[in-house]
């Protein structure tokens, strides 16, 4: 007797799909198994561009608000170019009057004091470089490599000055050209950020060397005083030019409170800080160190 013959399980198994052609892009391709974005990479998300939509439609619908809304962007624009416009032309043309020369000349009403502002243009070539490097040496010994803003002095300020009864600032040069040329005195939030915003605006668009010379030509270096050359005349008979070590470094001395401290009259102070700048000088390699500005 013959065995049973197996069955030839072959014939069950279903043929196989065939293979997709290479390069046939449609065959290629299959269904989405999950969800996904409907925004490219880059581009705003649907609920921000219908968030931003429905606002659009909202000021449409109210013509008063729009007025406002055109009136507020046609303000930030003439505010913005007409800035950047002065910053550009201030970058070429002397300084002659700054917000600080018009409050101090008007605080001189109603009192003794005399109205007259001591202030003579000179441009950076024609002021000695002792003086250029005594204010870096004093104020802001960063200030070549800086961008507008020490951090470093910041955060120390804010650290020493939760714990000193009279703040300590953190000014950089810059930041005080930016105070001095475009802006109005006093302490505000609004002040500060406008500070900001020009200091990065004249490093970008003026540098270094624009820079100091407008501080050497406007920062108040006494009682109605404005700047290095007419200080020099003021106070030692001579041009700004001439300046010795020691002579641009008692002017140094005085500028954290010009109307208090005296260049005439040096106080023990001012002679003990005239000295420890005359040391920073050379500390830093005297001239040489703002060379490259």
């Amino acid at each position: 007797m013959n065995p049973p013959r197996q069955a030839n399980t072959f014939r069950n198994v279903p043929p196989p799909t065939p293979r997709p052609k290479p390069g046939n892009g449609s065959a290629q391709r299959t269904q989405p198994t999950g969800r996904q974005s409907s925004s490219e990479p880059g581009m705003p998300s649907p609920g921000l561009t219908r968030k931003w939509q429905q606002t659009r439609r909202f000021i449409r619908e109210r013509p008063l608000l729009e007025r406002i809304y055109w009136a507020v962007i046609r303000t930030f624009l003439w505010l913005f170019f007409g800035s950047l416009g002065y910053v550009i032309v201030l970058k070429y043309v002397p300084v002659w009057v700054t917000p600080l020369v018009v409050s101090r000349w008007v605080d001189t009403f109603g009192t003794n004091e005399s109205s007259h502002v001591y202030k003579k243009w000179r441009s950076y070539d024609n002021i000695s470089k002792e003086a250029a490097l005594a204010v870096v040496s004093s104020e802001d010994q960063d200030f070549p490599i800086h961008w507008g803003f020490d951090f470093d002095e910041i955060q120390d300020a804010i650290k020493e000055n939760q714990t000193r009864k009279r703040p300590r600032g953190a000014s950089t040069i810059s930041q005080q050209v930016a105070k001095n040329v475009f802006l109005w005195t006093g302490r505000s939030y609004l002040r500060k950020g406008l500070e900001v915003y020009f200091t990065a605006l004249i490093e970008l668009v003026w540098g270094k060397k624009r820079i100091l010379e407008v501080y050497l030509n406007v920062a108040e270096m006494g009682p109605m005083t404005f700047g290095v050359e007419a200080a020099s005349q003021r106070y030692y008979g001579h041009s700004a030019a001439t300046l010795s070590r020691d002579e641009a470094a008692r002017i140094a001395a005085v500028l954290p409170n010009p109307r208090l401290l005296s260049i005439r009259s040096p106080s023990n102070y001012v002679q003990r800080r005239t000295r420890q700048i005359a040391r920073q000088m050379r500390y830093l390699g005297g001239q040489k160190y703002i060379r490259n500005l």
